[in-house]
């Protein structure tokens, strides 16, 4: 029997924990889809059993629950499963009710599963990959994946760019700046993009191409029954890096087979070339003095770029980009990730817990604006917030604080369906919150990629308007 048409979008989830010998998807399915929906998308996180071997005729564990998903809601819904084991998982206990940062530890004998589903009425959904190209050399085809989504959009909506898109990235790092810094000057501000940078995932796949990311895309139907209201998806981000020392300009950049490359600076305005070990004792000189113990450093890359798509100029773009700096080698400095130029300026940044503190408690009080009726964060009319999901770089051994993460959701929107995972990287592009140590360049550029922040997406409903 089919479920009743719903006017209104549904999303439900479900975390639970389970002894590894007896693993099984099935149940955490049946506690999501215990209320009769027809969902457009599913989401499943698990974290657990890839840190084993797995005998050689045992199937994928994230293919096995993909398939498990697919069938109990269709082959034509878009289901993307995905591991996250490395750290852990964000939800609401299937059997204590509540919500709950979980990290995930190899040793303590259980597995975690968390399944989100959505129900959005007035929209369609899809799954598109980032395809590799075939042929040497190795390639992502960027072009293709910005037009695939491009033309999903139009064939949709009629607009050729859509309302959100979630992204899931397989391989932190290699190749992941040129796509996300085309996506972000192809696709109009309206487009929120999220997801998680480094996560190995299966999803509902019609190609038999090799591929390195999947992008979930939203847009709105043109042809929606009448009655439908709109459904809108929302991004904040906060920040967990603060800016300490001067600028510095980079004077040569030596690419480096490992995604390492070697940067040479100068200080801005200057033609000398400073040794990388000099820079990097005046910036700890500089910590100590504030008495900050933090080692682990990155730079914030102010970068100008054009961007094309095939045969069409997107426009020029000036976006910020942090690279974790790894040491000083040859009187450089050695960092991690592509894209650096020549004349690209930067600043170094550490990891600070109090300014993301200060950055998430920013997010709670913009999240508080949705209750509030007419306001700036919706745009005008109330809006109904109904599901949420957070990609948080930071944990509680950051934060020095349990929950610190689901704490602007659960405290505004308390009962309504929340999941997330913790990531190595996070992408996210919505409104960057003040944070107290903010630096002039993260108010000034766009920044999609995020270390040490928390990005999250609530999707809200406003009903139609009875004439």
């Amino acid at each position: 029997m089919e479920p009743p048409l719903r006017t209104r979008p549904f999303s439900s989830q479900a975390l639970l924990r389970m002894l590894r010998q007896s693993f099984s998807p099935e149940e955490v399915v049946n506690k999501v889809l215990s209320e009769p929906i027809r969902p457009h998308f599913a989401i499943a996180s698990i974290a657990g059993l890839f840190g084993f071997d797995l005998d050689e005729d045992e199937e994928d564990v994230l293919e096995e629950a993909r398939h498990l998903i697919s069938r109990k809601l269709g082959s034509q819904v878009p289901v993307i499963t995905n591991d996250a084991s490395s750290f852990g998982l964000i939800g609401r206990d299937a059997l204590s009710d509540e919500f709950k940062e979980i990290p995930f530890k190899l040793d303590d004998g259980a597995d975690i599963i968390m399944l989100t589903v959505g129900y959005l009425p007035g929209m369609k959904v899809t799954a598109i990959p980032l395809l590799e190209q075939n042929k040497e050399p190795e390639m992502f085809m960027i072009d293709k994946f910005v037009t695939d989504i491009r033309e999903f959009s139009t064939s949709v909506s009629g607009r050729n760019s859509p309302a959100a898109i979630i992204m899931y990235w397989d391989n932190y790092y290699i190749g992941m700046m040129d796509v996300v810094e085309k996506m972000d000057c192809a696709l109009p501000p309206e487009t929120v993009i999220v997801g998680d940078l480094f996560s190995e995932f299966r999803y509902t796949n019609e190609t038999d191409n090799a591929f390195a990311a999947v992008a979930l895309v939203f847009a709105v139907d043109m042809n929606k029954p009448p009655g439908i209201g709109e459904t809108q998806f929302h991004a904040v981000v906060s920040s967990g890096l603060s800016p300490v020392g001067p600028t510095y300009t980079t004077a040569s950049v030596n690419e480096n087979i490992n995604n390492a490359p070697l940067i040479a600076a100068r200080r801005e305005g200057s033609h000398e070339n400073i040794d990388g070990q000099i820079v990097l004792n005046q910036v700890y000189d500089e910590l100590r003095r504030d008495r900050i113990q933090s080692r682990e450093l990155y730079i914030g890359v102010r970068k100008r770029r054009k961007y094309s798509i095939g045969q069409e100029n997107v426009g020029c773009m000036t976006s910020l980009a942090f690279h974790r700096v790894v040491e000083s080698r040859q009187q450089r400095l050695l960092v991690f990730g592509e894209g650096i130029k020549i004349g690209d300026t930067f600043r170094f940044y550490y990891p600070d817990s109090t300014a993301a503190i200060s950055s998430v408690a920013a997010v709670s009080s913009h999240l508080r604006s949705f209750n509030r009726g007419s306001n700036n964060a919706t745009g005008g009319d109330k809006q109904d917030v109904f599901g949420g999901l957070i990609f948080s770089c930071c944990d509680e051994e950051f934060f020095g604080q349990p929950n610190i993460n689901i704490s602007p959701f659960v405290d505004n929107f308390p009962g309504v369906t929340l999941g997330g995972t913790f990531c190595s990287g996070v992408f996210g592009r919505g409104v960057l919150t003040p944070c107290v140590k903010e630096s002039q360049e993260q108010k000034a550029v766009q920044c999609c990629m995020h270390t040490k922040g928390v990005v999250y997406l609530i999707m809200s409903y406003t009903p139609s308007k009875r004439i």
